[in-house]
């Protein structure tokens, strides 16, 4: 199993397009789409938050009308959200024409945005740009390229992986692509996200795979403590692989699902260094809780604290600030036990020992905080569980981005 470059047209038999339609900026792609003419079993994660877009909600039905789904369109610049029965009419265009062109049912076709809330679609400038998509669809990676950047919104790289693994003698793949970098929060985070692969498995077994991997992936991200009303992971599987059908969990099922888990943590991660205003990734890493859950909060709380995102952006060693985040979080632990260290790559530093600052030289944890990716770990001595988030510091920059988001 391995991890390369690559994107959503790696697969077999899987097509995309990025095109400019003008939805809200001049010379951006803002029209994606991703197709497979072999059709296929879907699985779907989407946002937890009540106030929810009109695609999600479109997404939440398709997702359980049995039908071989064929395609996913998604456009950036507006978020069809809170637009009452507009939106739901808008959202059945974008999908219905998609079809049309396509010569499937609007049944099969999965939507997405992702933008300001609030505004009306542009439709006279969207269909077009879903007839443009139509005809650009390819198959090489450019196409993949394109798609992927044209689900972008503040985010200033695109985010794309692939990822292959055999089952017997059978090559399986996997491609990616997401766009996440403001309102990320854990409880799905905020995000766009496809993943194909050519792997045959069951629909059922598909969606088990799908929601366990973003438990501890996509859900262990945070940029700013919002979750947005658009959220939405879906992966399509076309078969085209020839592998032995997956039917059960078995050796194949668990092989799929961690190349599944690799392909989601290598987009989750990006998203979270890519962070609206952030210069570095930051990683927490707990060991030894008492329960599985216990660590996923605490790690969740650390990265997600805006004290310690600000003393990061500073490289302050402020370890009094991730204490105080272990210890609002919910989960329970002996604050005397707690071990703190700092890892720069190979290079570690113990900050506390038993919840106590120890003697250790702030010039060298001034310089290992300033790098580019960081990790506090954090020992509890008080179970065998352990839990990883990712999250990015807080600068100035972030404000500046989303005090004039809309204009």
């Amino acid at each position: 199993m391995r991890k390369f470059k690559g994107n959503v047209t790696t697969p077999q038999g899987f097509s995309a397009a990025g095109v400019m339609a003008g939805i809200r900026k001049k010379n951006k792609k803002d029209i994606s789409l991703v197709y497979s003419k072999t059709p296929c079993v879907a699985g779907a994660t989407f946002t937890t938050n009540l106030v929810k877009a009109a695609p999600v909600t479109w997404d939440i039905a398709l997702l359980k009308n049995g039908l071989p789904k064929h395609a996913v369109i998604l456009n950036s610049g507006i978020a069809n959200a809170c637009m009452g029965e507009q939106g739901v009419s808008d959202n059945l265009a974008f999908a219905s024409v998609t079809a049309g062109e396509l010569g499937i049912k609007p049944e099969q076709v999965f939507t997405a945005s992702t933008g300001v809330i609030g505004q009306p679609m542009p439709m006279e400038r969207i269909i077009p740009g879903i007839e443009a998509a139509v005809k650009a669809l390819s198959d090489t990676e450019q196409g993949g390229i394109d798609a992927a950047e044209a689900i972008m919104t503040t985010d200033t790289v695109s985010k794309t992986i692939a990822c292959e693994l055999y089952l017997g003698e059978t090559r399986v793949l996997l491609g990616g692509m997401s766009k996440g970098s403001g309102m990320i929060h854990p409880n799905m985070a905020t995000m766009l996200s496809v993943v194909t692969t050519d792997v045959n498995i069951d629909e059922a077994l598909l969606q088990e795979a799908v929601s366990d991997a973003v438990r501890d992936t996509f859900n262990m991200i945070s940029v700013d403590r919002d979750t947005s009303t658009n959220d939405t992971f879906i992966v399509l599987a076309n078969g085209l692989a020839g592998n032995k059908k997956i039917e059960k969990k078995d050796a194949a099922y668990e092989e799929f699902a961690k190349a599944l888990f690799l392909v989601c943590k290598d987009l989750a991660k990006k998203m979270a260094h890519d962070g609206e205003g952030a210069t570095k990734l930051l990683t927490c890493k707990v060991f030894h809780a008492k329960t599985r859950e216990d660590a996923r909060i605490l790690a969740r709380s650390v990265i997600s604290s805006n004290l310690v995102k600000a003393a990061f952006f500073g490289s302050d060693a402020n370890w009094g600030r991730v204490l105080c985040a272990l210890g609002y979080s919910g989960a329970q632990f002996d604050p005397s036990k707690v071990d703190i260290t700092i890892q720069h790559e190979d290079d570690f530093l113990d900050i506390v020992k038993n919840g106590m600052a120890i003697d250790y030289s702030e010039e060298l944890a001034t310089k290992m905080l300033s790098q580019d990716r960081v990790k506090y770990i954090v020992d509890l001595h008080d179970g065998y569980e352990r839990a990883t988030a990712w999250g990015c510091d807080l600068t100035y920059d972030y404000v500046k981005i989303n005090g004039d988001y809309r204009s």
